[in-house]
């Protein structure tokens, strides 16, 4: 699932599968809308972790629990990476992506996150696929972590360039309000 912020850290867009994976309508999502699915005993952690993320205008991944439709939890990890443009590379926000965590790929459970890298972890046959933008986008973050694992950081500034491109795109996609893809 993909995910776009803005400048302040808001959610400006979620793909759809947002919505059936939680059970949340896309247009409760915007802002900070997304934290009431967040489990309890991880909020604080989420919240405190990511105005950390935020204020360093770093790349991060989380680990935690959300709240399915049947009011069921389940661990999820949430990363993403920061877009800057003109003028002067201003902070744009973050292009990221959500997965569902397989059971037994986690230990200890507790919440908790990373700064300065993300790199997706494999895909949970439950998470839908979504649009081809977002698979697109989630593809170039998966190469954004496979290049820094590699040290082909001469090859970062294109990826990056092409990660800002994805995220502005989704972020001004419309999508019919049935779908309800985007919470502009």
């Amino acid at each position: 699932m993909i995910f776009v912020t803005s400048f302040d850290g808001g959610v400006s867009y979620v793909s759809y599968e947002w919505t059936v994976f939680t059970g949340q309508a896309a247009t409760e999502v915007v802002g900070h809308g997304w934290f009431s699915c967040v489990h309890p005993d991880d909020y604080e952690i989420a919240v405190g972790f990511l105005r950390k993320a935020h204020e360093q205008q770093s790349e991060f991944s989380i680990r935690l629990r959300l709240q399915r439709p049947d009011k069921s939890y389940t661990w999820v990890m949430i990363g993403a990476v920061p877009s800057f443009g003109p003028p002067g590379s201003t902070f744009l926000g973050y292009l990221g992506s959500m997965t569902e965590l397989s059971a037994g790929t986690f230990d200890p459970l507790t919440a908790y996150g990373t700064l300065a890298r993300f790199v997706p972890p494999p895909s949970h046959p439950s998470t839908p696929s979504g649009s081809a933008l977002e698979l697109v986008a989630n593809y170039l973050l998966v190469a954004h972590g496979l290049i820094e694992q590699d040290h082909a950081k001469e090859m970062l500034p294109v990826l990056r360039n092409a990660l800002l491109t994805a995220g502005i795109l989704l972020a001004q996609s419309t999508t019919s309000p049935a779908q309800g893809n985007s919470v502009h």
